[in-house]
């Protein structure tokens, strides 16, 4: 009996300085990795590679943000929840070609957090013609893009 008390002890000690040591890493921390390994491009840039019809340009936003901020002319909507579901490499959206696997893929979002997480998550199944815009929609409703 007194063993059974010292094993629920030790248990439930070690399961405290599990809690308070497991290592959960902060969104700031998530983003600033996620930075360091991807390529982020200014809404300028990303401007230029759209003129020139060198890019998918792709809007992560949820699709209240877009009824609410208004949309860029010229972007595709895929919301952030599906972007790994529908940049599957067999779904349909390659087949009908709304989106050219040959050319970059430019991703925004309202700001650009969720772009670099995006953008890093698409490195790991294995896209690499991948940016995202520093700054996201509030930059490019600062730029040359049209807001519509």
């Amino acid at each position: 009996m007194v063993l059974n008390i010292l094993e629920a002890q030790l248990y439930i000690l070690n399961y405290l300085l599990y809690i308070k040591y497991m290592n959960i890493k902060s969104i700031q921390k998530l983003v600033s990795e996620a930075m360091s390994e991807i390529k982020t491009i200014d809404a300028n840039e990303a401007y230029q590679m759209i003129k020139g019809n060198n890019c998918n340009l792709i809007d992560i936003r949820e699709i209240t943000e877009l009824e609410n901020m208004g949309r860029v002319d010229g972007a595709s909507h895929i919301p952030r929840g599906m972007l790994e579901v529908y940049l599957d490499p067999n779904n349909p959206i390659f087949l009908n070609g709304q989106i050219d696997k040959n050319k970059e893929f430019v991703l925004f979002c309202a700001g650009g957090v969720r772009s670099a997480l995006a953008v890093k998550s698409l490195k790991e199944m294995g896209y690499e013609k991948i940016s995202h815009i520093d700054g996201g929609f509030a930059a490019m409703s600062n730029s040359s893009f049209k807001i519509v």
